[in-house]
């Protein structure tokens, strides 16, 4: 077995481990012993169940165990899929020290963990990502939810893992346009507040991009760092976490205007962390150069940086419905430039439109 890098969550008495390293899918001495209960049900989708179902099974020998497949994709991350979890811990007799395992990326994460902190008022679940944005971003921290058709992650839960198994050899079989998107969350850390990070990510970004295993691995665990301590000082977004979503609220409007699926998370990510830097420059909050600079590095690892054409006037309606807005006003994660991002209330709407238009 190969190293295992380790980043705890610091969350006093629900504090936990993220564990970093090639082959821990098939460690199960190491995460068999945070199961506590003898119900395990694995939520995975039908793109992973073939690939890695076989390797978590394998470590679940002795307990009363059983997987739900789901359809794969954003799409489905859906309430009535949510049911279907109910469901199949219904059918396995789960009770209140059952476990949910979720293998799979941001979609089954999510859900899975939603699904968790709904049964019996919230039972424990272990993220196992298998791509690498939910490796970076969504498996830690503890949100999860659903999509509703009129916007995402409407329906959700805090509701903290009590393990992340990383398992990095999961990653030679994503695809390259899933790999790239995951690449966005990873600028995203050096953009909102690590100026060190974002220039070592400028300098790597071919080795990112042939998924040198030393590389990727040092960016992961950065990432993994990252997400940890804000979690740690902000876990329900009261205040600094909130600045994790850079780009987010033009990217959920993006993906709900287009259709979920039809640009990846990732990719709506790296959209909208450019409209967020281009609306600070128009605002005089940062410099253009420093747009220029994300949207190079952006592009340098392979991803979009200017929107499909859609109606400014859809965004914003879009854009409205984000949890951070209140009193009906926009507020926006914006910048200074690269590594100083920033909470900014009350965003003119027509500063916002001439950004979505442009």
């Amino acid at each position: 077995m190969n190293m295992t890098t380790t980043v705890d969550v610091a969350l006093g008495a629900r504090s936990y481990p993220i564990w970093i390293g090639a082959g821990s899918l098939a460690d199960a001495v190491r995460w068999r012993g945070i199961i506590r209960g003898r119900h395990v049900l694995v939520v995975t989708n039908a793109t992973i169940a073939p690939l890695y179902l076989g390797r978590v099974q394998a470590g679940l020998q002795g307990f009363a165990h059983a997987a739900l497949i789901l359809p794969d994709g954003e799409a489905h991350k859906t309430l009535a899929n949510c049911a279907a979890v109910f469901d199949a811990l219904t059918a396995l007799g789960a009770s209140r020290d059952a476990t949910i395992i979720a293998l799979g990326g941001g979609v089954i994460g999510d859900l899975a963990g939603f699904a968790a902190a709904c049964w019996m008022r919230g039972i424990q679940f272990v993220q196992m990502p298998t791509t690498l944005l939910a490796m970076v971003d969504s498996s830690v921290g503890g949100k999860t939810g659903v999509n509703l058709a009129a916007g995402k992650n409407l329906v959700g839960a805090f509701h903290q893992p009590r393990a992340v198994v990383i398992d990095t050899d999961t990653l030679a079989t994503l695809p390259p346009r899933e790999y790239r998107a995951g690449l966005a969350e990873v600028v995203k850390y050096g953009a909102i507040g690590d100026v060190i990070f974002f220039e070592w990510l400028e300098t790597h970004a071919n080795a990112l991009n042939a998924r040198d295993s030393t590389a990727l691995a040092e960016a992961i665990a950065a990432s993994c760092r990252h997400k940890a301590g804000v979690v740690a000082r902000d876990e329900h977004e009261h205040g600094e976490r909130a600045l994790l979503n850079f780009g987010h609220t033009f990217a959920h409007a993006l993906e709900t205007e287009t259709g979920y699926g039809t640009l990846l998370h990732g990719e709506a990510v790296a959209i909208g962390m450019v409209l967020a830097a281009r609306l600070s420059a128009d605002l005089g909050r940062a410099s253009n150069l420093d747009t220029d600079r994300l949207a190079a590095l952006l592009a340098a690892l392979g991803l979009p940086v200017a929107p499909p054409r859609c109606d400014p006037d859809h965004l914003i309606a879009h854009m409205r419905l984000d949890k951070k807005n209140l009193g009906g006003r926009l507020h926006l994660i914006l910048w200074r430039g690269v590594g100083y991002a920033e909470i900014v209330a009350d965003v003119d709407e027509m500063t916002i439109r001439a950004v979505l238009a442009g």
